[in-house]
């Protein structure tokens, strides 16, 4: 056990640095101090890239969905719903046992054997001819690509000081963003050359190179070379996480979780339906074929990923001006949950670019939204469980996912012969629904932790951190 400085002063000009013993960490003096090194952005770029991955592994079979229902006659857009569904259960599913299993094995380990099952399953699209074949593999790489967020939830709170983490999930989000564009910008051409199967079988094949990057570089910060001495103090510059143990059980007691399990249940099937359903809409609006709508997918997710790191730097600068978690978080949740309003009035829009930039708008102020709502996490719980309730949270997401994607294929493939109106208006208004939630069981998103047997919860909310 060594003692180093916390050295808060290096983000916070007002408050003092302290000596704080930290395992395996070299003696450091103040008057020695060294400059802070920035490999924890090396970090969070791997996160990114393998959320990248993560993201056009998925996003594959909606974009290819127009042509394989109405060219190949593989499924019809009630089947779709029904296959897309199988893999939102799945996911949920998937991520109620992968937070705590990242929480048992690691981020190094979990994470590498997550990517390599991940990509191995997206590689078996290309046998799939038939619906109930496609829903089989659906469910496998849901449960495959489950432990991605929770593991980039808990990579932050390792790396990342809460200061900081907005942003970092802000560039973890632009990841399933960037995913998003390079499918249309990647599928058509390998569809065009060599057939949609190949849009699989590249796509499963390059995520495995991640692989080489992750294994090799990835360590605890405290354990790894490239990191000094100040940039530790500053990863580790908030006050320490309670050390007692936390029943997984115990985590449902909280109003913290409930909180972000119930935002994420309203807000993860409105984004699945953005991923899934518009290269079909697409289609149907304005009769796009999957060469004709890669620019404008391209240019929606563009929107998305900016507004995905603008609601990042929103709530952290604020933090920075002196703000507590509790009003920047809320205030640029609340700017995003307003900002997708307009998208209820879509299905007026005839001109391709209007339609394309009222997407965008929604698809950002989702995004901003997101990353906010998933630094929630770091904020209200000690490391130890971050993964555990990021996965409960996914669990709840993507189960709402799995039934809002069954619901949107009856609507658009039975009920209403392909009017989308409904939906975009259930999408815009249910941010303010989330926000409303999360107001009222967690107020002052107050720390939360649980006694030493897990018995009951205790609530830490004396921090000026959390102050309104």
């Amino acid at each position: 056990m060594r003692r180093i400085l916390t050295a808060e002063s290096m983000a916070n000009d007002n408050s003092s640095a302290a000596l704080v013993d930290v395992p395996g960490v070299e003696p450091l003096q103040p008057e020695s101090m060294q400059p802070a090194t920035r490999f924890r952005w090396v970090i969070l770029g791997l996160v990114f890239l393998g959320t990248t991955v993560n993201y056009m592994d998925r996003q594959v079979l909606g974009f290819l969905a127009p042509d394989l229902r109405d060219k190949y006659h593989l499924f019809t857009d009630a089947q779709f719903g029904v296959i897309q569904g199988a893999f939102a259960i799945s996911y949920a599913l998937g991520q109620a046992m992968s937070g705590r299993w990242l929480d048992w094995i690691g981020i190094r380990v979990g994470y590498a054997l997550a990517l390599a099952a991940w990509s191995t399953t997206s590689i078996l699209h290309v046998v799939a001819r038939t619906a109930l074949g496609f829903s089989v593999v659906r469910v496998f790489l849901g449960v495959a690509e489950s432990p991605n967020f929770p593991a980039a939830v808990k990579t932050l709170a390792e790396w990342f000081p809460k200061r900081e983490r907005a942003i970092g999930m802000g560039v973890v989000n632009s990841g399933t963003v960037v995913g998003a564009i390079l499918v249309p910008a990647v599928v058509p051409f390998l569809v065009n050359h060599f057939g949609w199967q190949s849009a699989f079988l590249v796509t499963g094949t390059g995520g495995l190179i991640w692989l080489i990057l992750w294994i090799p570089i990835y360590r605890k910060p405290e354990e790894h070379p490239r990191v000094s001495p100040a940039e530790l103090a500053l990863i580790r510059s908030d006050p320490p996480d309670p050390t007692r143990d936390v029943p997984w059980l115990s985590l449902l007691s909280f109003p913290q979780t409930w909180a972000f399990m119930i935002g994420k249940f309203i807000t993860d099937p409105l984004w699945w339906f953005y991923m899934s359903w518009f290269p079909s809409y697409l289609k149907k609006q304005h009769d796009l074929n999957i060469t004709k709508m890669g620019i404008p997918l391209i240019v929606i997710y563009l929107m998305a990923s900016a507004g995905s790191m603008a609601g990042g730097l929103l709530s952290s600068a604020m933090m920075k001006r002196g703000y507590g978690v509790n009003v920047a978080r809320k205030t640029a949740m609340l700017i995003c949950a307003l900002a997708i309003l307009p998208v209820m009035y879509v299905t007026h829009v005839h001109e391709l670019w209007g339609t394309v930039l009222m997407l965008g708008l929604a698809t950002a102020a989702h995004q901003g939204f997101s990353s906010n709502l998933y630094t929630l996490v770091p904020d209200m719980f000690p490391k130890q469980v971050t993964a555990s309730v990021s996965g409960l949270g996914g669990t709840f997401g993507y189960g709402g996912a799995s039934l809002f994607s069954v619901l949107t294929g009856l609507i658009v493939g039975k009920w209403t012969n392909g009017n989308y109106g409904i939906l975009f208006l259930i999408a815009s208004t249910g941010y303010l629904v989330a926000f409303i939630v999360i107001q009222i069981l967690a107020p002052r998103l107050e720390p939360a932790i649980v006694d030493t047997a897990g018995a009951f919860p205790v609530i830490l909310n004396k921090s000026d951190d959390n102050k309104e």
